[in-house]
């Protein structure tokens, strides 16, 4: 029998959580992007048979074909321009580039829907919840249930949907609000959010990496800022249709004279794995010019108030107990002593090479891994490929088109 790292204490239960009988997974995701490929090779490392993938192109389209008990482990669906089209095309029209910020809600209420298709497959399951990922790719929902739940989260704007610039305005100076993250409600990788501010004497600064060009938004790899409230307007306007979550502007802890936060990976309810990001600008994302800080420094700031910080990432993740893995973007405030929860990330385990946390429950192993040794596939030591980068100030590596709006990066 295989000794998995939660052998001292099983694994907290998820649903229909489970290898099938011969071991073999089948993955949707999008054929050889990264994420598919890199949970392959970990079934294969653990003696697992080649996971079957299943392409979400044809999820969409109705054309896939799934054997009697498979057992489906779902990947994220960005990244890819076909797949992308089909779900936002039709909203932009003959505008549409792969590039554009709008289309957020029709991409949203496209894979969701999909994912309640395939949990109504007769004989299929599923290694996580539609239900629970529908709730993490909506900010507002995610928010309210995290606040519920007592995870400490940042104060949030109230009084229901944003409708423009004008209204957004005049809520924010009732609430007393002078800077504020404003991030469309089913966006990632930073797509479209805007950090904003009022100044004391009227000054106003957006600061995004959106690019408005002609009238349209496009992401862009270099973060820019707007002071013209006439451009600021024209952004919240421009967004607000697919749906805004406007949250107060948390001071982050700082790492080397940065702002830094974490993206903490909980697999099972233990968390195993932790990145440091750290950047000059409001996003840490590294793709916007974020680089990856030194967890052993995270650790020697936080001092006794670091097992709270693992444990409130863990908590965050206990709100979704359908779901195997998730990543729970922490920010850390007054010097590394207290902690808000920002995000939590569905797919948010795409971190290659980074080994467990030393004297966690996955030291070792990366986090694809990890999540098979918590279902008992995976045995405890597993050697690691590489050295743990996440002491490293590191850009990544991967390759990625330049400019794609569904970038998924920690």
């Amino acid at each position: 029998m295989l000794t998995t790292p939660w052998a001292t204490g099983p694994a907290p239960a998820r649903a229909g959580l489970r290898l099938p009988p011969d071991g073999r997974l089948t993955v949707l995701g999008n054929p050889g992007h990264r994420r598919v490929t890199l949970f392959a090779a970990a079934a294969r490392a653990a003696g697992l048979p080649e996971p079957t993938v299943l392409p979400w192109i044809d999820l969409l389209r109705g054309t896939h074909r799934l054997s009697p008990g498979a057992v489906v482990r779902i990947e994220s669906p960005g990244e890819d321009e076909e797949v992308d089209a089909l779900l936002r095309g039709p909203v932009l029209g003959a505008d549409y580039a792969a590039t554009r910020v709008e289309g957020g809600a029709a991409w949203y209420a496209g894979v969701t829907s999909a994912l309640r298709r395939l949990a109504a497959t007769p004989g299929v399951e599923l290694l996580g919840d539609p239900e629970e990922i529908a709730v993490m790719f909506d900010k507002r929902r995610t928010h309210a249930l995290l606040s519920a739940a007592g995870v400490p989260v940042p104060r949030a704007l109230e009084g229901g949907a944003v409708a423009d610039w004008e209204d957004l305005r005049a809520r924010l100076d009732a609430a007393g609000l002078r800077r504020v993250f404003v991030k469309p409600s089913h966006g990632s990788s930073a797509s479209g959010v805007v950090a904003l501010e009022f100044g004391p004497r009227g000054q106003l600064r957006a600061t995004t990496s959106v690019e408005l060009v002609d009238g349209r938004m496009h992401n862009s790899l270099r973060v820019r800022r707007y002071q013209e409230e006439r451009q600021v307007a024209e952004l919240v306007d421009r967004l607000a249709p697919d749906g805004l979550h406007v949250e107060q502007w948390v001071p982050k802890a700082s790492q080397s004279g940065r702002s830094a936060d974490l993206r903490v990976v909980v697999v099972a309810g233990r968390a195993t794995h932790a990145v440091v990001r750290t950047s000059d600008r409001p996003m840490t994302n590294l793709h916007l010019g974020g680089a990856r800080g030194s967890l052993e420094l995270a650790r020697e700031a936080a001092g006794p108030a670091w097992p709270d910080l693992l444990e409130t990432a863990e908590r965050a993740a206990a709100c979704f107990p359908g779901s195997l893995t998730v990543g729970v973007d922490v920010l850390p405030t007054a010097a590394w002593r207290r902690t808000v929860v920002g995000e939590v990330n569905a797919f948010g385990d795409l971190l290659p090479r980074l080994t467990g946390l030393p004297g966690g429950p996955a030291e070792g192993l990366d986090t694809y891994a990890a999540q098979l040794a918590a279902l008992g596939a995976v045995p405890l030591g597993a050697p690691d490929p590489a050295p743990d980068p996440a002491t490293h100030s590191t850009r990544p590596t991967h390759p990625t088109h330049p400019n794609h709006p569904r970038t998924e990066k920690p």
